[in-house]
């Protein structure tokens, strides 16, 4: 495994969001080197029955499919993702739709939460994962969890109260689902957070992936909870 998985236990502290952006910007260039073959590997399936596999519509010529907050189009078979808004996909974005599509082998969700170490590969570098997902997380809200609950409700967070007083899900993909937790601390214990995956999360992308999914599921809570410009709010009734 390589990018945000690579540190050692024991490492010094470090700044998250450098650290997410240093090694995003390093899978980026990974990414750059290998989308023409990760199209390649795409288009040798149906289009009709990748649909299926992977939670997308099929309207030709072109897959449909929400990323976060946006719905792409994906016309086949150049596979080059576009918003409704027209803006383009970074190469970024367009790496991970491309990985999620060559993943992707129609697996129900698990309707289950695991945590990082549960994922392939994933033990020996959970720990390193922990820093900048849910200490993340601890370190934008500690114990506000009111501001942690504004932050989810924002990004239109699904509320879970039976894993926790201040917990959410999210699904950035059509079969992959994220939970946001925070326990806020009090006078005995310090704050805690995680950031889980349903257990089916390894079907439709890599751990790589999977640890890049979840850390930028915490710096987009640390961005929601930030405050926005006059005029740039959420819409009533959002």
């Amino acid at each position: 495994m390589t990018g945000l998985t690579d540190r050692a236990v024991g490492d010094p502290p470090f700044d998250a969001a450098g650290e997410i952006e240093h090694a995003r910007q390093r899978w980026e260039e990974s990414m750059l080197r290998q989308v023409d073959g990760l199209r390649e590997a795409v288009r040798r399936r149906p289009p009709e029955i990748l649909a299926h596999q992977c939670g997308a519509a099929w309207d030709p010529p072109a897959l449909v499919l929400p990323y976060w907050d946006r719905r792409l189009r994906l016309l086949w078979p150049d596979l080059e993702p576009l918003a409704e808004d027209r803006r383009p996909c970074s190469t970024f974005d367009t790496a991970m739709l491309l990985y999620y599509l060559r993943t992707a082998d129609g697996a129900p969700m698990a309707d289950r939460w695991i945590g990082f170490r549960e994922l392939p590969d994933g033990a020996f570098y959970h720990l390193a994962y922990q820093r900048y997902s849910g200490d993340r997380l601890v370190r934008a809200f500690g114990n506000d969890g009111a501001g942690f609950d504004g932050a989810a409700a924002a990004m239109d967070g699904l509320r879970l109260p039976t894993l926790a007083e201040h917990a959410f899900a999210f699904q950035p993909f059509p079969r992959i689902r994220l939970a946001a937790i925070l326990w806020p601390g009090d006078e005995e214990f310090p704050a805690r957070g995680s950031v889980l995956f349903d257990a089916a999360a390894s079907h439709y992308l890599t751990t790589d992936g999977l640890a890049l999914l979840g850390g930028g599921l915490a710096g987009r809570l640390e961005k929601a909870s930030s405050p926005k410009p006059p005029g740039r709010g959420r819409a009533a009734g959002r």
